[in-house]
């Protein structure tokens, strides 16, 4: 908006003036040069040769003109001005001026709490013509860690950019490479995944692992699976130690946040323990969706998610199930398999889905097991309901959940001689890696390689007939028709 005091300006006669009489002199001068010129024998040859010399040097100077305007920001530092950038000069990246390819990296480094020391890291950056796209502050009782985003030339390698920064004062300079993931802004990214970990129970530790970086979560059960107490306990404030940090598990026992590169800051265990705290306010929760699958003899299963609400029933499978069976689930004394149900249908350890029949017999239980850095699957099918295609069902929608996760790969562990479990993540059509000792089979299907989507996990599926543990024989019929509920 323009004010009315700035559109009425008073009009200047005197600039007018003398520009009126620039004019006159300029066509005088012209006129007196063209009679000296054009009274001699080659006059008019000169006039025509030197309108040639100005239009071609007019001519030269918009070529140049345009093909400079948009140059990238020069060594020293000098960035593009707002006359010579437009959007079409950046690229689909951005950041910088021209088409210079960048990319984007994940910077910390610990300065003095001084005026000016900030400065001096963003003089530096904009020196290598590195552009910082967020910046946050951990401030520390002997200092501050500047947490940066950056969008640098792709040219620019990890030592030159914390050579300068150390030379600007930073020390303790930690760098990895990022992605478009990055780009949310804090405040976004907390609240999300605090929406996340209100859904679900079996979030907050993937919520973790996600707000805090490249780290490691462990659940550390009050109580072992022979009911023996373990002794692992946390005060409810937490305790922070550089590179480790405590928290009290709400559903009991402590969760151990571990990141042996870098030391947590303050301001990181807050928000640990504010999104520890949520999940204590909320107690136990679970989403209660359900997928109706129609066998192919007609019979109607429900594929739902399971807590320790279902552990009565779970128990009484495990009687219905041979012995076969239960140890090739379990791989150890069968008499054992009742202690290990309520860790694995707790939430904090993973996710567990549950098969049950329209009488509401449970049937089938499929894990997700959140294994430090590492994703378990597992499988236990009841006797009378195997070779029908439901641990296929189960492993593909375990294997979409650990893909929503975040999870780069999941394992399977069973026996060597279980050729079917072999078949069953070949179905998955996911590059495998096998593991065998003594007599141990460990299957390694690598998710990060393709980006899987629900559609193509849930699909319709193809042979396989589950047995205890994932173990699918070949099959004689799957699951044919499905319908949200």
């Amino acid at each position: 908006m323009t004010s009315a005091k700035s559109a009425r300006r008073p009009h200047h006669w005197r600039r007018d003036l003398i520009e009126l009489a620039a004019l006159f002199t300029a066509v005088a001068v012209a006129d007196a040069i063209a009679n000296l010129i054009g009274h001699q024998p080659d006059g008019p040859y000169l006039l025509l040769a030197s309108a040639v010399a100005l239009v071609a040097t007019a001519a030269f100077h918009t070529w140049w003109a345009r093909k400079h305007s948009h140059a990238p920001p020069s060594a020293d530092g000098e960035a593009c001005t707002d006359a010579d950038t437009d959007a079409g000069a950046r690229t689909e990246a951005g950041g910088v001026c021209g088409a210079e390819e960048t990319v984007l990296w994940r910077m910390r480094t610990t300065v003095r709490d001084a005026p000016g020391s900030l400065a001096a890291l963003c003089v530096a950056l904009a020196r290598l013509r590195v552009d910082i796209l967020t910046l946050q502050t951990h401030p520390l009782a002997d200092g501050t860690v500047d947490e940066f985003l950056l969008r640098a030339p792709a040219a620019l390698q990890a030592q030159q950019l914390t050579g300068q920064i150390s030379a600007a004062g930073g020390s303790s300079t930690w760098i990895e490479r990022a992605d478009a993931h990055d780009l949310v802004d804090t405040p976004t990214r907390v609240l999300s995944l605090a929406t996340r970990t209100a859904l679900d129970a079996a979030e907050l530790p993937l919520a973790l692992r996600q707000l805090l970086g490249r780290c490691t979560i462990h659940s550390l059960p009050a109580v072992s699976v022979t009911g023996r107490p373990t002794g692992e306990s946390a005060p409810v404030e937490g305790v922070l130690e550089e590179t480790v940090m405590r928290l009290r598990d709400p559903s009991g026992g402590v969760i151990s946040v571990e990141r042996p590169y870098l030391p947590f800051t303050p301001t990181e265990f807050a928000r640990a323990r504010a999104l520890v705290e949520l999940d204590a306010r909320l107690g136990p929760r679970v989403p209660r969706s359900e997928d109706i699958l129609t066998l192919p003899e007609g019979n109607e299963i429900t594929v739902r998610r399971a807590d320790r609400g279902d552990l009565t029933a779970a128990r009484a499978m495990h009687d219905r199930c041979s012995q076969h069976t239960l140890g090739l689930r379990y791989h150890g004394p069968v008499g054992d398999a009742d202690r290990y149900l309520d860790h694995l249908l707790s939430p904090r350890f993973g996710r567990t889905l549950a098969v049950q029949t329209a009488s509401g017999k449970l049937v089938a239980l499929g894990h997700l097991l959140w294994d430090g850095d590492e994703t378990e699957v597992a499988l236990l099918v009841e006797d009378d309901w195997q070779r029908r295609g439901i641990g296929s069902e189960l492993l593909r929608r375990l294997v979409a959940l650990a893909d929503e996760a975040g999870c780069d790969s999941v394992y399977a562990v069973t026996q060597a001689r279980n050729t079917g479990m072999v078949a069953a993540m070949r179905a998955l059509e996911l590059p495998l890696d096998y593991q065998i000792e003594e007599g141990t089979l460990v299957i390694t299907a690598r998710l990060r390689s393709e980006r899987l989507t629900r559609e193509q996990l849930t699909s319709e599926p193809g042979t396989g007939e589950q047995r205890a543990s994932g173990q699918t024989a070949p099959p004689t019929a799957a699951p044919a028709e499905r319908t949200r509920r």
